[in-house]
C-alpha cells in the first residue's frame, strides 16, 4: 500500500459543505463510530488499485485524518451499490473501491452501502413478482434511512435495473425535500448515477437449434403449422430470459401434443438458459425496465455523459471523472436532486415517449416526483403528451441487430451521443424541450446540444441506427385510456405494430375472464387454445351473427375462421393482480404466450390491473384503476362481456350486450355492480385468501393507486408542491 502524507486534488482542496449543522461536530458518537468503516473501505481500495499504473495513492488514511475531515465538514459521499446476486451488479465491489479512492483523493469522506436487488426475470411467474414493486418502495425507504441516519451529503449511485434506480432516486429525493425544512439547517442532496454496463445477448447453440428444427418439422407433419412458425419466429430474437420464457410456452405446447417428451423439453430449456447471459453481467439488452431506467435517469440529467452506455465495467480513470463531476455540484443548490427533477420532468416524459420505454415507468416517474414532494400523477404525463405529439425515433429491435448492446456499440464508436442525441433529434423535429434544465455534467441541455452538430453521424446508415433522425411513425410511447368501467389504464402504443393499432381501433372484443394469471397461462400456452375459445358457451349464435355484421364478415363464416381472421377477437382480462390485491406483479408470462401464439396474437388484447414487463409487445392494457380488489369495474367483468376499443379516442367501454345484438354500439351507463355484487364479493374473498401467499411485511395495503405511482400514503399526502414554474416549463 502506498502511504505518504495527506494529498488532496487541488481542484477541491478548499471544498467544505456549506450548512449550519454538522452532526459529526455536534454528536461525538458518529465521529467515534464511522472512521473505522471509512478506513476499512480505503484499505481495500488501496489493495485493488496500488498495482494499477498511474494510481497516485491515497496518502494518509488514519482515523485521525478521517476525523479531521468529518469535523471540517468535507463532503460525505455515500456510494450506493446493489447485491451480487443480480446480474447488473457483478462488478459493483470493484467499482465501489475505485469511487471510494477518488472521493478520498478529492478531500471527501467515502462511505458505501448496498441494497438487495430483486431480478424481475428471476421473479417472473412465481410469488417473487408480488414483491417486485414493493421492492421499489422498500429501496426508497432503506436509502432514505441510511442517507439521513448517517448524514451524507451526496450519493454516487451504481445504478442497476428493475426497481432500484427509481427506488434509490425516490429515497434521495425524499431526503432532499426533508432537508428543505428551515429547522434542519442542512445542505440539499446531490447525486450522480452511473448505470451498469449493457449485457450482451446470447445465441442459441447450434445443437439446440437443430433440436428445435426437428420439433418444427414434427409440428408441421402433425398439422400444427402455427407452432412451427411460432418457434421459428422466436429463434430470430437475441437469446434473452424473455425469449426463453416464450420457448417455455411453445415447448409446453409441443409436449401437450406428444411431439416431444417432457424430459427432452427440459433439456432444451436448460441448454437455452445456459447460453443466455454473458458472464460479464450487466443490464439485459432489451428495452425493458432496466434500460428504460437507464434512459430515465439519463434524460433527467443525473448521468455523466461518459457513463450512459458502457459495455464493460468502467476503468479507474473514468470512475474518477464521474466522481469529479459530483464534487463540482457541491454547494450549488441549483443542482440538488429536487431541482434537477423539477426542471427535467417534462423532458424525461418526452424522451420516454420517443424511445417507447417500459410502461413500468408510468408508475415510477410519478413515484419519484411524489417522493420529491411534487403533486404529480399519471395525468401530468398525459397532459405533457397532449401538449405536443412526440414521434417514434427509436428503432430498437431484438430481431434486426438493433438492441441496446448495439446502441451502446454505436455510442462507443462515436456515431451518436446517447441521450443528448435523442434531445438533439427531438429539438430538430421542433418537439418542445426545456433546454435550460441543468444536468450533472455542470451544463444545461442547451449547452450540451450546442456541442453536437448532428444527432447521428452520417457514417452510420439510418437502417442500422437505433436512434433515428427521421421519425419512424407518428404514434409512440404509452397512451392513457379512459372507460365506463374504470378511471384510467395504460397502453404501450410503442409495443404495437401500426397495422395492429389500426386493426384494433373501433373494434369489439369478447371478454375471456381470469381471476389471476395462472389459469390464463395454462390456457395461452395450450395447444388447444382455439378450441377452448370456440367452445365458450357465451358465444351464442346471436352474438356471432352480430359480430359478423359489425366486422363485415360473411354471414356463414364458421367460428374457427372468425377467430383466425379476427372477426371474433378476445380480450383476455386478468384481474385480482393490482397493488393491494397481490402486489401488482408483471403479467409478462401471459403476455409473452399471447404474443408468440400466432393466431390470437394478431387479433386479441390483454387487460389487467397488474403490470407488464418492459419488453412486452402487443396490445397489452395494464394499470387499470380502480383495481378489482377495491371494487373496480374490471373485477365485475364476465366471460362474454363486450368491450368496445377506440384507440384513436383513447377509450375502452363495456357495451350493452342487448343493444349490440340489435346492431347498436351503446356503452353501459355504469358497470353492472348491482347485478354482479354477489360475484364480486366471492372474488374478493378469494383474493383475500390468496394474499396469504405474500409475507405480511411486503403487502402493499397502504399505498396510493397506480395513477399516483403506488407510493406509501404518507408520501402521497406530502406531495403538494407544483412541479412546474409559474410561467410553465
Amino acid at each position: 500500500m502506498k502511504t505518504q502524507h495527506e494529498v488532496i486534488n487541488p481542484e477541491f482542496a478548499s471544498l467544505h459543505v456549506e450548512e449550519r449543522s454538522n452532526p459529526y461536530q455536534e454528536c461525538i458518537q458518529g465521529l467515534a463510530n464511522e472512521p473505522i468503516t471509512v478506513q476499512a473501505l480505503l484499505r481495500r481500495a488501496a489493495e485493488l488499485l496500488d498495482a494499477e499504473p498511474g494510481f497516485a495513492g491515497l496518502g494518509e488514511i488514519s482515523q485521525a485524518v478521517i476525523v479531521e475531515r468529518l469535523v471540517a465538514n468535507r463532503p460525505r459521499i455515500c456510494i450506493i451499490a446493489g447485491s451480487p446476486d443480480h446480474p447488473a451488479h457483478l462488478y459493483d465491489h470493484e467499482h465501489v473501491l475505485r469511487a471510494a479512492a477518488r472521493i478520498w483523493q478529492n478531500g471527501g469522506v467515502p462511505f458505501a452501502f448496498g441494497l438487495p436487488v430483486i431480478c424481475d426475470g428471476t421473479a417472473q411467474s412465481n410469488i417473487g413478482q408480488s414483491y417486485s414493486l414493493a421492492s421499489r418502495n422498500h429501496s426508497a425507504m432503506a436509502v432514505n434511512i441510511n442517507f439521513e441516519g448517517h448524514s451524507y451529503h451526496a450519493a454516487y449511485v451504481l445504478s442497476g435495473c428493475d426497481k432500484t434506480p427509481t427506488g434509490i432516486l425516490s429515497g434521495l429525493a425524499a431526503a432532499d425535500r426533508a432537508r428543505r425544512a428551515p429547522e434542519r439547517g442542512t445542505a440539499p442532496v446531490w447525486a450522480v448515477f452511473v448505470p451498469a454496463h449493457v449485457l450482451k445477448g446470447g445465441t442459441i447453440p447450434a445443437t439446440t437449434r437443430e433440436k428445435l428444427l426437428v420439433i418444427q418439422d414434427k409440428a408441421r407433419a402433425a398439422g400444427d403449422e402455427q407452432l412451427a412458425d411460432d418457434i421459428e419466429n422466436n429463434c430470430h430474437y437475441i437469446l434473452q430470459c424473455s425469449s426463453d420464457e416464450a420457448f417455455l410456452g411453445m415447448l409446453n405446447r409441443a409436449v401437450e401434443h406428444d411431439l416431444i417428451g417432457a424430459s427432452e423439453a427440459r433439456t432444451i430449456l436448460n441448454e437455452l438458459a445456459a447460453a443466455t447471459c454473458d458472464d460479464k453481467g450487466g443490464i439485459c439488452a432489451f428495452n425493458g425496465s432496466g434500460n428504460s431506467s437507464r434512459t430515465l435517469v439519463s434524460a433527467l440529467g443525473f448521468v455523466p455523459p461518459e457513463a450512459e452506455l458502457l459495455i464493460d465495467e468502467p476503468p479507474t480513470a473514468l470512475v474518477s471523472r464521474y466522481v469529479d463531476s459530483l464534487f463540482r455540484l457541491i454547494n450549488r443548490p441549483e443542482y440538488a436532486v429536487c431541482e434537477i427533477l423539477a426542471a427535467n420532468y417534462a423532458n424525461a416524459i418526452r424522451i420516454h415517449n420517443a424511445t417507447g420505454s417500459s410502461s413500468n415507468l408510468m408508475l415510477h416517474m410519478p413515484a419519484v416526483m411524489r417522493h420529491a414532494g411534487f403533486d404529480v400523477s399519471l395525468f401530468d404525463y398525459e397532459a405533457i403528451g397532449n401538449e405536443h405529439p412526440v414521434p417514434d425515433i427509436f428503432a430498437h429491435s431484438l430481431t434486426q441487430q438493433r438492441d441496446t448492446y448495439v446502441l451502446a456499440q454505436q455510442w462507443l464508436a462515436g456515431h451518436h451521443h446517447g441521450i443528448a442525441s435523442l434531445y438533439k433529434a427531438l429539438e430538430t423535429l421542433r418537439v418542445p424541450l426545456d433546454l435550460d434544465a441543468p444536468t450533472v455534467a455542470g451544463k444545461t441541455w442547451g449547452e450540451r446540444l450546442a456541442a453536437i452538430d448532428v444527432a447521428v453521424s452520417p457514417a452510420l446508415p439510418q437502417e442500422r441506427s437505433v436512434i433515428r433522425i427521421h421519425p419512424i411513425r407518428d404514434i409512440s410511447g404509452t397512451d392513457i385510456l379512459r372507460g365506463n368501467f374504470f378511471s384510467s389504464c395504460t397502453l404501450k402504443v410503442s409495443g404495437m405494430a401500426t397495422a395492429q393499432y389500426e386493426c384494433f381501433n373501433d373494434h369489439v372484443f369478447v371478454v375471456r375472464y381470469y381471476e389471476n394469471e395462472h389459469p390464463c397461462n395454462d390456457e395461452l400456452h395450450s395447444g388447444n387454445l382455439v378450441d377452448t375459445l370456440a367452445e365458450m358457451p357465451e358465444l351464442t349464435p346471436e352474438l356471432l351473427a352480430a359480430l359478423r355484421r359489425h366486422n363485415h364478415a360473411p354471414a356463414d363464416e364458421d367460428i374457427r375462421t372468425m377467430i383466425e381472421r379476427g372477426t371474433l377477437s378476445f380480450a383476455f382480462v386478468i384481474a385480482g393482480q393490482g397493488p393491494k390485491a397481490f402486489g401488482m406483479p408483471e403479467m409478462f408470462a401471459p403476455s409473452q404466450y399471447l404474443r408468440h401464439h400466432g393466431v390470437v396474437e394478431k387479433t386479441s388484447i390483454m387487460m389487467t390491473d397488474g403490470r407488464y414487463s418492459g419488453v412486452t409487445k402487443g396490445a397489452c392494457v395494464g394499470h387499470t384503476v380502480p383495481e378489482a380488489f377495491e371494487g373496480g369495474g374490471i373485477g365485475a367483468l364476465m366471460n362474454g362481456d363486450l368491450l368496445w376499443v377506440r384507440l384513436s379516442d383513447k377509450r375502452i367501454d363495456l357495451l350493452d350486450r342487448q343493444a349490440f345484438l340489435r346492431g347498436e354500439l351503446v356503452p353501459l351507463a355504469a358497470p353492472p355492480f348491482d347485478t354482479r355484487r354477489a360475484l364480486m364479493d366471492e372474488r374478493r374473498a378469494r383474493m383475500e385468501k390468496r394474499q396469504a401467499q405474500i409475507a405480511a411485511c411486503s403487502l402493499l395495503d397502504s399505498v396510493s393507486t397506480a395513477e399516483y405511482g403506488v407510493v406509501p400514503m404518507a408520501v402521497h399526502r406530502r406531495a403538494t408542491l407544483p412541479w412546474r414554474k409559474p410561467s410553465g416549463r
